[in-house]
């Protein structure tokens, strides 16, 4: 747990596991105080596997002077431990992309790099203030986190009055797209008769699909996630939508 020895703070690993679980809070303790910030939510993930881990945690709003210690070890080598690349809010960062960056809350972020394939993790977030401090410890393995970031230049193109053709680039932050590939999966939405209607293909190994059987006249919303060919991890998240209304023929 976390507590304060001076003015030093002092983290105590207690480590509580349940079965099935895969990525889990292991502690989470707070030093009591009337001006304690809130425990860091802190989650992670692997942007480009196996090379790119980070994780995030937004800075509580009207907190008191706060700095964050981040570290990480191998669950089986718990007191060698290793200082994770602290990324403070604003900061321009190659392992950062816009949609990681855009929300209007001031969001830390950390890098952990070369971390080992198949090797259970432990994190240590600590928030650091006067007279106190509160620390998150959370548990992951590389495999279950994977989350690429998501496609980009999505792009759809009438072929006729009742097919398109929708094509994508993979996300540019996944390094190794020749040795590990990615699939996808494709969203489109429109309304009937007032009712949202949804349909999700996929996966698809390629970057391009034809979509047959569309409603002429019909304004639709196109979205496109990735994710690792194998499984690991989840989608990204969906990509900016795209909207296109199939012209109607000309009689």
């Amino acid at each position: 747990m976390a507590a304060m020895v001076g003015s030093v703070c002092v983290a105590v690993t207690l480590l509580m596991c349940a079965p099935g679980v895969q990525a889990m809070d292991l502690l989470r303790a707070t030093e009591a105080s009337e001006n304690t910030p809130s425990i860091p939510e802190v989650r992670c993930w692997c942007a480009s596997y196996p090379n790119v881990t980070l994780c995030s945690w937004p800075e509580p709003s009207h907190a008191p002077p706060t700095h964050y210690v981040a570290t990480y070890s191998e669950r089986q080598r718990q007191p060698v431990t290793n200082e994770c690349h602290l990324i403070q809010p604003g900061s321009s960062s190659s392992f950062l992309t816009s949609s990681s960056s855009s929300s209007s809350e001031r969001v830390w972020h950390c890098y952990l790099p070369n971390l080992k394939l198949l090797t259970d993790y432990i994190i240590n977030v600590t928030a650091v203030y006067s007279g106190g401090c509160s620390s998150h410890l959370s548990s992951f393995m590389l495999e279950d986190i994977v989350k690429p970031d998501p496609p980009v230049d999505v792009r759809v193109s009438p072929l006729n009055s009742r097919s398109l053709l929708v094509e994508w680039s993979p996300p540019p932050t996944w390094a190794n797209l020749d040795i590990i590939p990615l699939k996808y999966q494709i969203l489109y939405r429109w309304e009937n008769r007032g009712t949202p209607k949804s349909v999700s293909l996929g996966p698809f190994e390629s970057t391009r699909i034809e979509l047959r059987g569309l409603t002429p006249g019909r304004p639709y919303l196109f979205q496109v996630c990735a994710k690792e060919l194998l499984g690991l991890g989840e989608c990204s998240d969906w990509s900016s939508p795209v909207k296109i209304t199939i012209p109607r023929v000309k009689v």
